[in-house]
């Protein structure tokens, strides 16, 4: 039986190495599964082939997120 979401108990960013072969939807799908809760997003995507530093905003600092959209990317 699936777990249900639960509501996020910590508010935070979580910085992850993001490893090669992995887009940063399935770094976040696993997180929220590993957390037990859906509010998960993530600052900015890396490409599958890249790794790299991907920041993720947890529970309500999330929506922080928009605050972020449409910056220009650091090459």
């Amino acid at each position: 039986m699936p777990r249900q979401p639960q509501p996020a108990p910590n508010d935070g960013a979580l910085v992850i190495n993001k490893p090669k072969g992995k887009t940063s939807h399935d770094v976040v799908d696993a997180v929220r599964h590993l957390a037990g809760f859906r509010q998960v997003g993530h600052l900015g995507t890396l490409d599958p082939l890249a790794t790299g530093v991907l920041v993720l905003l947890l529970g309500k600092s999330h929506a922080a997120g928009a605050v972020y959209g449409g910056r220009r990317k650091a090459v």
